[in-house]
């Protein structure tokens, strides 16, 4: 028996678990799946949990259920390669758990890089589900005041608009170092500016945060920015543990790979989605939903091949879109060259919604498929290898 142990049940993380599961039953697979939570987060739409939306609740464990997955519910605090060993510590006093295993699959994703001083004690970020709600929570206190977004990409963009049209007493403030929504197109960005400028969002590009306080937002030169509650989603960095363990990781704390997605230092440890750094032919890819799940069945097949003695195939991956929401009642998608610059077409309006909706809606059916063996026809002209 070949045991497999899975860290991390979010897109990613479910996603290998269950084309693992799949493929190796057969050949002495045995597959553990480790959660710090019960409930599966969908990480698309934590702006819309901070907005105060009540989105359906989908246990992880129904979501793998029929497929032999062993789910273990805890935090993972240790990783020895080494000894291939996992420490995972449950909410009891006396649940610390040491996990065996033979071939792992590390889907951590990442957090919020928290190194710009004040981040940490008073930013609210969406490292999880629970600090979705706590500032959903927050601006259902406020009648009026201002809330701050620091970060100009597309969760920035997506959580100012969706911010400022559930709550439209409030000052919304949007914070970027360059120009919001910069990595689309002229044509898709200009929609988004007049999106936000219909929602009444005050963007301040060019503003560099220095320092986050309690009740306000510090920019270089002393400027001070009054803030009822800060947003943080300008950049992110992996867990501490990877480095911990002694694997090879990038500037950001993101696991090194080869061309297998195996980890460069530990070839027994694949990594894969946002906790990755993946080198492609135009860069090393950046964390979305939509690479991540490829890297994850492609993880769990050059596993499954590696284990069969099969010839084990290079990833390869080619951006389709930008998909973005500008609150619950419009949304533009820029569609991109494989590279994930911007081509000339974009969607916007009422169809764009419904694009936004079902690309958000995706994964569920996606791993309802998975469990019967099947991929999505679309992850086969994304991904380079799968079967």
């Amino acid at each position: 028996m070949t045991n497999i142990l899975i860290l991390g049940a979010g897109y990613t993380g479910i996603a290998a678990a269950i084309r693992a599961a799949t493929r190796t039953r057969r050949h002495g697979g045995k597959v553990t799946l480790v959660s710090a939570s019960p409930r599966f987060t969908e990480r698309l739409r934590l702006h819309q949990t901070a907005a105060g939306e009540r989105l359906r609740d989908h246990a992880i464990a129904d979501i793998i259920a029929g497929t032999g997955i062993d789910l273990v519910l805890g935090r993972v605090s240790a990783l020895d390669p080494e000894r291939h060993e996992v420490t995972v510590n449950g909410e009891g006093a006396d649940t610390r758990r040491v996990i065996a295993y033979d071939k792992l699959i590390y889907a951590l994703g990442t957090v919020a890089d928290a190194s710009t001083p004040g981040v940490a004690e008073h930013a609210y970020v969406y490292d999880d589900h629970d600090q979705a709600v706590r500032l959903a929570r927050r601006l259902s206190e406020l009648d009026r005041g201002t809330v701050v977004v620091a970060g100009g990409g597309l969760t920035g963009v997506e959580s100012a608009t969706e911010l400022a049209e559930a709550h439209p007493g409030l000052r919304v403030v949007l914070l970027s170092r360059g120009r919001p929504g910069s990595m689309m197109g002229e044509k898709a960005r200009a929609y988004v500016e007049r999106a936000m400028d219909r929602l009444g969002i005050q963007v301040r590009d060019g503003a560099e945060v220095t320092k986050v306080l309690p009740d306000a937002v510090e920019l270089a030169g002393g400027e001070l920015i009054p803030s009822d509650a800060t947003l943080w989603t300008a950049g992110t960095k992996g867990l501490p543990l990877a480095t911990e363990a002694g694997l090879t990781v990038d500037g950001r704390g993101r696991i090194v790979v080869d061309a297998a997605l195996r980890s460069v230092s530990h070839p027994d440890v694949y990594a894969v989605g946002d906790a990755a750094a993946v080198r492609q032919p135009y860069g090393v890819m950046h964390g979305t939903c939509q690479g991540g799940i490829p890297t994850g069945l492609h993880a769990a097949d050059a596993l499954a091949d590696g284990l069969r003695g099969r010839t084990v195939k290079a990833f390869r991956f080619g951006y389709v879109h930008q998909p973005l929401s500008l609150g619950r009642r419009d949304a533009v998608i820029q569609f991109t060259h494989p590279d994930d610059t911007p081509r000339r077409a974009y969607l916007k309006g009422r169809w764009a919604i419904v694009y936004k909706e079902t690309v958000s809606g995706s994964p569920m059916p996606t791993y309802r498929l998975l469990k019967h063996g099947l991929v999505p026809v679309g992850l086969f002209r994304l991904t380079a290898g799968l079967k």
